[in-house]
């Protein structure tokens, strides 16, 4: 004897019903394909297999495995990171409240990244890294392109020009001439003779298009713009500020300064330095005092910006000595 139909079970039939009559569907193909459906496990799910397999190292030092291994969790968590901007840009209905929860989730991404950037720092063997790094070359952290594509969904591109060239631009400037301006590209370019590295030559060739075709999306809708689009009242909520402050500090200074330390970890030497992989001039590069970027300057005092990560540096550098 059959076991009668539960009255919420074909309640939810009926319901399952009318959602796939609307849509032109009919719900019977689709009780047969859940009839032949595998059961899903946790590991197909996330393809565990395939996730796992993806740490290919170049050489045969057994830390070589912790480098690769963190920086593909690394760009997992800036994944998130535009995830969650990419929200922000594209919702029409913004309140304060929206737009703090999902830089705060951010927020927490990068707190995150922050805290565990001690495995780079304190977690591997210098002379091991020393040695496989030269297995690496020309690649380079530097060529993280969502990294820079989190720069270009959070502030215009004016702001992310060269402190030295940052004033001769304004939002009115064309993209593609202050793209050529753009900090980081400095940090991989001789200053006498305006050469740019491989390294540098190798990322622009591969995503200056993909950067370009952002930077002309959000040209007007940057996380900076939405922000300054909220009515006067939501602009002023305490939390959202605390929150885009932090955004601004964590990515400019913080951030900075975790691969500061590991480059003084591994790079700096009592006579001269070790050259970064990609030839980038860390030292003039990464210091956040040096380049003053902020995603929001509307939000910072005259002295903060003009103090901008110097109290940061003066205790990384003692820290690391």
């Amino acid at each position: 004897m059959d076991t009668p139909i539960k009255p919420e079970i074909a309640e939810k039939i009926r319901q399952l019903e009318k959602k796939f009559k609307n849509s032109g569907q009919d719900l019977g193909s689709y009780l047969d394909g859940l009839l032949h459906d595998r059961y899903l496990t946790y590991w197909d799910y996330i393809h565990l297999d395939t996730l796992l397999s993806l740490q290919i190292t170049r050489t045969r030092f057994p830390d070589e495995k912790i480098f690769i291994t963190y920086h593909q969790i690394t760009e997992l968590y800036f994944k998130l990171i535009i995830h969650e901007l990419k929200q922000i840009i594209d919702d029409k209905l913004q309140t304060a409240e929206f737009f703090t929860t999902r830089i705060e989730r951010v927020n927490r991404y990068f707190k995150v990244l922050i805290d565990s950037f001690e495995v780079m720092i304190k977690g591997m063997d210098k002379e091991q890294f020393l040695k496989y790094r030269m297995s690496l070359l020309p690649a380079s952290g530097f060529q993280s392109v969502q990294f820079r594509m989190i720069e270009i969904y959070a502030t215009p591109l004016m702001h992310l020009v060269n402190d030295a060239a940052r004033t001769t631009f304004t939002e009115a400037s064309p993209l593609e001439e202050v793209y050529e301006h753009l900090y980081w590209k400095f940090g991989a370019t001789d200053l006498k003779t305006g050469e740019k590295t491989l390294t540098l030559k190798q990322f622009e060739y591969r995503y200056t298009p993909r950067m370009m075709r952002i930077a002309h999306q959000v040209k007007q809708s940057t996380i900076y713009h939405k922000y300054l689009e909220l009515p006067e009242k939501e602009q002023n909520n305490v939390h959202l500020i605390k929150a885009l402050r932090t955004f601004d500090a964590n990515v400019n200074i913080n951030w900075l300064l975790m691969h500061m330390g590991a480059a003084y970890r591994y790079l700096n030497k009592d006579k001269g330095q070790v050259q970064a992989t990609g030839g980038t001039n860390w030292k003039n590069f990464l210091p956040p005092s040096f380049q003053r970027i902020q995603f929001f300057p509307n939000l910072w005092s005259a002295e903060e910006k003009e103090n901008w990560g110097q109290q940061w540096v003066t205790h990384q550098f003692n820290t690391t000595k």
